[in-house]
């Protein structure tokens, strides 16, 4: 059973319950002043949270906040946007926040292209990805918040993961509970945030 704290984040002005097994990131090496990064100290996964401008046309609605995902998703992954599968999309509610806010959540894996001058085997097989948006349109912010579950060969049991089947297996499973921790806990303490960064 996993246990939470609940965390700070930006200084105060958020804050979410995360496993307690997760270490901040800045403590060990620097990171935006958009970001916040916490990795498993256990393992490989990170969690973090990125504060952008608002992408996309002003209005909501699933067409404009789907396009403003998909652009989100494609900056993230870069050039390898052909390496990554979607399996699932869904809207989200956080419990913290005005459920006028529009929040939208991703599974996808990223697969990496094999490279045969490489013999590295600590390269993952693949890297589920999931992508939580938070749409704030009278501040002109998007949050993103990520959960990265690398999958290393010998460090997951492959029998247990079929996403086209419907199997997450342990690692992802997990995942999708500390984001569903997440949206229940997550709260914007000082919204004066969004003006700052």
């Amino acid at each position: 059973m996993t246990t939470y704290r609940n965390t700070p984040l930006f200084g105060g002005a958020l804050q979410c319950d995360l496993p307690e097994k997760f270490a901040d990131v800045s403590k060990l090496r620097q990171v935006p002043d958009n970001q916040e990064v916490y990795i498993d100290k256990d393992g490989f996964t990170s969690i973090i949270f990125d504060i952008t401008d608002r992408v996309g046309a002003s209005g909501g609605g699933l067409e404009t906040d789907g396009r403003a995902l998909t652009t989100h998703l494609e900056e993230l992954v870069g050039d390898d946007a052909d390496t990554v599968k979607v399996w699932n999309t869904t809207e989200t509610q956080f419990s913290h926040l005005d459920e006028t806010i529009p929040a939208y959540t991703l599974i996808a894996t990223q697969t990496p292209k094999p490279d045969p001058r490489s013999e590295r085997t600590s390269a993952p097989d693949f890297t589920a990805l999931i992508l939580t948006l938070v749409r704030l349109e009278k501040e002109k912010t998007d949050i993103l918040i990520t959960i990265n579950v690398p999958h290393i060969k010998g460090e997951y049991d492959e029998e247990e993961v079929d996403l086209a089947l419907g199997k997450q297996g342990e690692l992802i499973g997990d995942a999708v509970e500390y984001a569903a921790r997440i949206w229940g806990s997550f709260d914007v303490k000082d919204w004066n945030l969004f003006n700052e960064i």
